[in-house]
């Protein structure tokens, strides 16, 4: 079987014939691997099954001092985190999009990627992406705290806003189901270490109406829907899976069971993580690793599971931890 039908077999709830992995590192890491291994580009290396299109931030132009502007006109110092960067500046000051236009959702960079990708790599399962899909989108241009208090005192912008962001999502959407992709990425973290930012009340009052319509739009597609949220948020995977969400990433230990929710859930919603880069990666002994990468795998192994670390591989991670989990993966007795 290839890899695109291993994942279709995970997602539609049946048993693979093993369990299949897709790994992420930030470019600190990915360093270490690439020094390693000798390869520039290490997908022949790690053989993920998850291919990962598009541009999903939208950085494209670099600025000075380790800065760059996303396509939304916000600008991100690097000088710290070299993969996102910190927002600088408020690019909607005032609760009103009077005045701000809208970047164009089917700008060709966003696709340019796709066909020699998939040519590439048409053994794996594809991933267009969109990054900073909705609520990090709202508050990258209006500002964290500006927008969790306009959840309180400008209800009405907070939909006008959201719903735009949507509306640009879902022309882009719409576009790379043009091609032969497999899934949409949605990239948009709600969660803290314990609950969520906005709190469930304005959650389900403002976030879930518009990622009703979003995935709607990607399952009418015979598309796949992707999430993945940062933090303490399995209080919503009920609400997520009525509205269409196929797979949840990045399933960290740190703040959730997720050798209870893999149980409760298996047959209606699939897992991509587990594995923590906050304990075991960067603390752990290379025993500690193999120890949770094989309870993970027999934890997976009826289906509804990716394995993977809980988020992108950071640089504190020792070399000898992250070629531990991806020999334990690539071990596997078909694999």
């Amino acid at each position: 079987m290839t890899k695109r039908e291993i994942i279709k077999l995970v997602l539609d709830g049946k048993q693979p014939p093993y369990v299949p992995w897709s790994f992420g590192f930030t470019k600190e890491a990915k360093a270490k691997l690439q020094q390693h291994f000798g390869a520039v580009d290490l997908e022949e290396v790690l053989q993920n099954h998850l291919l990962k299109l598009g541009s999903d931030i939208g950085f494209f132009e670099d600025l000075d001092d380790d800065c760059v502007r996303d396509v939304f006109g916000v600008v991100w110092d690097r000088s710290v985190d070299k993969d996102i960067g910190i927002p600088k500046g408020c690019v909607l000051s005032e609760p009103t999009l009077k005045g701000y236009v809208f970047p164009d959702p089917l700008d060709p960079r966003f696709f340019a990627d796709i066909p020699d990708k998939i040519a590439k790599y048409g053994d794996r399962f594809r991933v267009f992406q969109i990054g900073f899909s909705l609520y990090e989108r709202a508050w990258t241009l209006r500002g964290l705290q500006n927008l969790l208090m306009d959840f309180y005192d400008n209800p009405g912008f907070v939909d006008e806003l959201l719903n735009a962001i949507a509306d640009y999502n879902i022309a882009q959407i719409k576009q790379a189901c043009q091609y032969d992709i497999d899934a949409v990425y949605f990239g948009d973290d709600w969660g803290q270490q314990r609950g969520l930012q906005m709190g469930p009340k304005r959650w389900r009052a403002h976030i879930l109406p518009v990622l009703k319509r979003m995935y709607a739009v990607v399952r009418d597609a015979g598309k796949y829907v992707f999430i993945h949220s940062c933090g303490d948020v399995d209080e919503l995977f009920d609400d997520l899976i009525a509205i269409g969400l196929n797979c949840f990433n990045p399933f960290q230990p740190d703040v959730m069971d997720v050798y209870a929710l893999m149980e409760q859930y298996r047959g209606r919603l699939t897992f991509h993580g587990g594995l923590s880069v906050q304990s075991t990666l960067p603390h752990g002994t290379v025993d500690d690793v193999r120890r949770e990468s094989e309870r993970l795998l027999q934890a997976g192994r009826e289906g509804n599971y990716i394995f993977a670390p809980s988020h992108d591989v950071t640089r504190d991670v020792p070399l000898e931890n992250m070629l531990a989990f991806i020999e334990i993966a690539q071990a596997q007795g078909n694999a």
